[in-house]
C-alpha cells in the first residue's frame, strides 16, 4: 500500500515538473492539453498523498489513532 502511494506521489511530482519548470513537458501540446495533464497530476499528488497519510495514521501509527478527539 505504502509503496504504490509513494510511486504515485512520486510519479507525480515528476509530471509536475516537468509540467510547470521544464519546457520539454509542454511539447506539443495544446493549451487544453497542457491543463488538463496539470490537473491530473495534480489529482494524482492529491490522492496519493491522502493515501500516505491514512496509512500512517492507521497502519504505521496506530496508537496515534486511540488518542485522536473523534
Amino acid at each position: 500500500m505504502m509503496n504504490k502511494a509513494l510511486a504515485d506521489q512520486s510519479k507525480a511530482l515528476a509530471s509536475l515538473d516537468l509540467l510547470l519548470e521544464q519546457g520539454v513537458g509542454i511539447g506539443d501540446h495544446s493549451t487544453g492539453d497542457y491543463w488538463a495533464n496539470v490537473d491530473e497530476a495534480l489529482d494524482i499528488l492529491v490522492d496519493a498523498e491522502d493515501r500516505i497519510e491514512v496509512i500512517q495514521r492507521y497502519f504505521i501509527y496506530p496508537q496515534d489513532v486511540q488518542d485522536a478527539p473523534y
